[in-house]
């Protein structure tokens, strides 16, 4: 099951497995149509087939927020703790307005202070050829991703109209994630492809302020609201 989820549409398709055996990423996203020709901002979570696609990419800054306290607490690490500290103070300045080149500026010295510090606690790993080894810790890979990343990571600093989170698409799956939960899998494609349908169209009127009770009532009346589509 994938979807996409905007401020005012969130489309959501089901996908077979067994259509594409051992799949289920990019395969998915290609069946589902939307991705191929997106050209606006896509934020998630890094996983790496959304990457396959041309389009802007923006990372998910509660995702970021939720591995930096685990290494902070796990770890015990203060750069990560500064790095929340960080990400929390940026993302409420740009809520009062654009940023000053000044203060763009510091905001991308302290997070490259930030990763340095990081890197001295956290070397990667090396074969005795020099190369990195595949399997780095958690911090380590963090780091790495914070690093290459960088512009995807503070994207909503440069934009107004990317988020600091993917939150709008976590809250859209819940709902599927719970029937799932609750019968713990669809019987038929056809019955999946129907829940889809439905919590697509029901989510999508929602987000555009339709009454969802009075629109049900004149789908069975033969009169359909249609939502706005673009």
């Amino acid at each position: 099951m994938r979807l996409v989820a905007g401020r005012g549409q969130t489309p959501l398709a089901a996908h077979s497995r067994d259509a594409d055996p051992g799949h289920g990423g990019q395969e998915a996203f290609d069946a589902f149509g939307i991705l191929l020709g997106f050209q606006g901002t896509a934020i998630h979570d890094g996983w790496a087939p959304y990457r396959k696609y041309d389009c802007r990419h923006g990372l998910c800054n509660a995702h970021h927020l939720r591995e930096l306290m685990l290494v902070h607490e796990q770890y015990g690490q203060r750069w990560a703790k500064n790095r929340i500290d960080l990400l929390v103070a940026v993302n409420r300045d740009v809520a009062d307005g654009p940023l000053s080149d000044d203060r763009m500026a510091q905001i991308n010295a302290d997070y490259t202070a930030i990763l340095a510090k990081g890197d001295t606690i956290h070397p990667i790993k090396k074969r005795k050829d020099g190369t990195a080894h595949r399997g780095q810790s958690t911090p380590i890979n963090l780091l790495r991703r914070l690093r290459e990343y960088c512009e995807d990571v503070l994207r909503f600093l440069s934009d107004p109209e990317v988020p600091f989170t993917n939150n709008i698409a976590e809250q859209a799956v819940r709902m599927p994630k719970v029937k799932q939960k609750i019968s713990g899998c669809f019987r038929t494609f056809d019955g999946a492809a129907a829940f889809c349908t439905i919590r697509s169209y029901l989510e999508t009127l929602r987000k555009q302020g339709v009454d969802l009770l009075h629109a049900l009532v004149q789908s069975f009346q033969g009169e359909t609201p249609q939502p706005t589509i673009g």
